[in-house]
């Protein structure tokens, strides 16, 4: 007979509707998928709309997840979808303000390089925005990552490697003006 770890006792107590299973699963994975959500959106208020939409969509889903697989890439997956809603969305084009295309003066400051490497992170293309949020921001293995994305792992190399290349070009570009 297989052992049964906590998680997966956890998965199947939230899945018969215990929510102190459903939070006890979820609360560990609720930093992760802010740092997510925040690199996704750079925006602290949406992050956390976000989070809290993806964690009641979760609890609707919760069927889905299956038996031997883990929550996290699951949910990351939910946050990652809810982030991509969010910037499909009106509002979001309508109430965001402009990005400057003007360039903060060129300083060695820590500060300013920061700033300089999230405004060029916010200008890649979400899909591989997504993949260097999930593995730099979030340390997460390749595997791990194919699985929040639903893509291959070849397909999660190439769209890091193709995302490191462009925020690459951006940052040696402000550093040339």
């Amino acid at each position: 007979m297989a052992v049964r770890t906590a998680s997966m006792t956890l998965v199947q107590d939230a899945k018969q509707g215990d929510q102190v299973a459903f939070m006890s699963l979820l609360e560990p994975l609720l930093g992760p998928a802010y740092r997510l959500a925040c690199g996704m959106l750079h925006d602290h208020q949406a992050a956390e709309d976000v989070v809290q939409e993806a964690s009641f969509k979760a609890w609707r889903k919760l069927g889905q997840l299956r038996e031997g697989h883990e929550a996290r890439p699951w949910f990351l997956g939910i946050v990652a979808n809810e982030c991509r809603t969010v910037r499909r969305s009106r509002w979001w084009s309508v109430l965001k303000w402009p990005e400057s295309e003007h360039a903060v003066e060129t300083s060695r400051d820590s500060d300013l390089s920061g700033i300089e490497l999230r405004r060029a992170l916010r200008r890649i293309d979400i899909d591989k925005r997504l993949v260097l949020v999930l593995h730099w921001y979030l340390d997460l293995p390749l595997d791990e990552i194919s699985r929040i994305t639903g893509s291959s792992i070849h397909a999660v190399e190439s769209r890091l490697q193709r995302g490191m290349n462009e925020l690459r070009r951006r940052m040696e570009a402000r550093d040339a003006n």
